[in-house]
C-alpha cells in the first residue's frame, strides 16, 4: 500500500534543519551565553595530583626517618 503524500494528523510544522534545535513544548529556557571558564577551581585533576604529590611527600619523610635510624 502505497503512503499518502499527507496523512491525517501529520505534523503541521516543518521539521527544522539538522543544524538547528527544534523549541519543545511549554520550553521557557532562552538561549544563553555559556559562562566562562571558573579557572584553577574547576579542574580537579590539578587538585588530585597536588593532594597526591604532598602525600607521597609526607609518606618519603617517615621512610627516610625509619631507613636512616
Amino acid at each position: 500500500m502505497a503512503k499518502k503524500s499527507q496523512e491525517t494528523g501529520a505534523r503541521s510544522e516543518q521539521l527544522p534543519p539538522p543544524e538547528e534545535t527544534p523549541a519543545a513544548e511549554g520550553s521557557t529556557a532562552e538561549a544563553h551565553q555559556e559562562r566562562p571558564d571558573g579557572g584553577i577551581w574547576e579542574h580537579p585533576h590539578l587538585w588530585l595530583f597536588l593532594i597526591a604529590l604532598g602525600a607521597a611527600l609526607f609518606a618519603a619523610f617517615f621512610l627516610v626517618r625509619v631507613i636512616t635510624l
